[in-house]
């Protein structure tokens, strides 16, 4: 049923976008003006060679392929989804991630204040309920070419890593981050380093706090953005027993590179 709804939910985006550019090809027919449509639509496509969800690889430190769509309205709120493919270590065999999102953003003399709800959502993941809501909220200030961000997410009950252990319980899980933004002038690169902590109980342990930092230089070109990363954690899991067989330590540091496409 909800991967029903998400099918129609796309579709019906979509369409209202849709509607607002048929009414102005229409008054340019009839040589009306038309008012500039209230709606935004933005959408693309990832290749990135390996998925890191704070520090951590969901793809057994492998190619992902990933997509998203959202509309944002002139009043700050929007509504969107974001997938991609992961390991099945992830959420009890599921092969795909798939965040649903909707939120407000508003930004007042170069401070921007950004809340939300996300749900995750793990088709295939069979009777585990893998999928879980997380609440979001950041706030970032422009001072020039750089920008400065702080943020938090919380999951009010959660599974991490779920490889079907029913002592493997759901509890509570807060993420807290800082990032800090440059724009190099003239050349089209930005470079942002993040800091993060994973307060959580039950992460591949039932006691692993732990912190994930990176550091990812991006360039952009007409529809493409090209960017390089390298993301690290101050934790090894290497002894924790993944799903038929996978171990390539997925919290240790690594580059990451990614071509994005964005229509």
């Amino acid at each position: 049923m909800r991967a029903s709804w998400f099918g129609m939910g796309a579709a019906a985006l979509l369409a209202v976008a849709a509607a607002p550019a048929s009414a102005q090809d229409a008054a340019a027919t009839t040589g009306d003006t038309a008012p500039p449509s209230a709606f935004t639509v933005t959408g693309g496509a990832t290749l990135i060679s390996d998925y890191r969800f704070r520090g951590l690889s969901q793809t057994d430190k492998r190619f992902a392929v990933q997509g998203t769509l959202g509309v944002a309205h002139s009043s700050g709120f929007y509504v969107g989804t974001w997938g991609s493919s992961i390991d099945d270590y992830i959420a009890n065999g599921s092969d795909q991630e798939v965040d649903l999102y909707a939120g407000y953003k508003k930004t007042i003399n170069g401070t921007t204040i950004d809340g939300g709800l996300l749900y995750y959502y793990y088709p295939g993941g069979g009777s585990a309920n893998t999928d879980f809501f997380e609440p979001y909220l950041n706030v970032s200030h422009t001072f020039g070419p750089l920008t400065a961000k702080v943020g938090g997410n919380f999951a009010w009950s959660q599974h991490g890593l779920y490889n079907g252990d029913p002592q493997h319980e759901r509890s509570g899980a807060a993420y807290g981050y800082a990032e800090l933004s440059a724009a190099i002038p003239t050349t089209g690169v930005t470079v942002t380093g993040h800091l993060g902590h994973s307060f959580i109980r039950n992460y591949i342990t039932f006691d692993s706090h732990y912190t994930d930092w990176s550091v990812t230089a991006a360039y952009s070109w007409k529809a493409l953005t090209f960017s390089a990363a390298y993301v690290d954690t101050d934790k090894d899991f290497p002894s924790y027993p993944l799903r038929n067989g996978h171990n390539r330590d997925i919290s240790k540091g690594g580059f990451v590179g990614a071509v994005a496409v964005a229509f």
